[in-house]
């Protein structure tokens, strides 16, 4: 037993065990980190991860370099994972036809199935978010109400209560978002594209992000009795919008008797 505890005591046996330590807590947590978008990209085939690296090499390689690891002109995508590449692909938002402060989105320069392939390629480089499943996009049980609160705490400073959007600075922009679809939202939040931050699963839940769709969906689909909407920025903009409309015909028919008048 003494020999046992002295060789316990040994600074090299006190290393080794620290060592052993370290490498079974890195390893437990590489695993735990990696398992859900292993799976993901375990389900794309090798002939479309083959086929989205050349598509990457002919589009995306001149600013994001040949390995994905970024250049001068643009960041690296490793890590990124396959949710970012469908959003900023699928959207149209790249490849940019020129630099500026920020990609807006056009028609999509790839097809679906090409996005896809390039999101497997690049989710195979590395772990990172995964394309939200179908599970994950439906909010027909999500809370509308509750939605609305969260985007107003978490969206509404950029993107306008009604998700109108809005100007940032240095020429940057949040988007409108009446055209977003659920997927789009939904990648977005969980990617945090351009100036927009990350909202992971650890800060919105799956239901937290599915009732913020439908709060943005219900936004999409109100009516507007009253007739013209004007991005629903509330009733002071609306009142000053009627109020210099209705000076200007009292201005134009002040103009118009004193001319008749001559």
């Amino acid at each position: 037993m003494k020999a046992l505890a002295a060789r316990r005591r040994n600074p090299v046996v006190v290393t080794l065990l620290l060592l052993v330590a370290l490498l079974g807590v890195g390893g437990v947590y590489a695993v735990a980190t990696s398992a859900a978008p292993a799976e993901a990209t375990a389900s794309n085939d090798q002939t479309a991860i083959d086929e989205g690296k050349r598509l990457y090499l002919e589009g995306c390689s001149s600013c994001h370099g040949l390995n994905a690891e970024g250049t001068s002109n643009g960041p690296t995508l490793i890590g990124v994972g396959a949710a970012s590449v469908h959003f900023q692909v699928a959207t149209g938002r790249m490849p940019m036809a020129a630099p500026g402060a920020q990609a807006g989105a056009k028609p999509p320069v790839y097809t679906d199935e090409e996005v896809a392939q390039m999101a497997a390629y690049i989710a195979s480089l590395a772990p990172g978010p995964a394309i939200p499943t179908a599970e994950q996009l439906d909010y027909s049980d999500a809370d509308v109400a509750e939605g609305g609160v969260l985007f107003r705490i978490n969206c509404a400073q950029c993107h306008q209560a009604a998700g109108g959007g809005g100007a940032l600075t240095q020429g940057k922009y949040a988007p409108s978002l009446m055209d977003a679809t659920p997927q789009e939202i939904y990648e977005a939040m969980l990617t945090g594209p351009q100036n927009m931050p990350v909202f992971g699963d650890g800060t919105l839940t799956v239901e937290d992000k599915q009732a913020v769709i439908a709060y943005i969906m219900n936004l999409q689909e109100a009516p507007s009795p009253g007739g013209i909407s004007l991005g629903r920025l509330g009733p002071v903009a609306e009142g000053l919008f009627l109020f210099a409309g209705v000076m200007v015909i009292f201005i134009g028919l002040a103009v118009w008797i004193g001319i008749k008048a001559r």
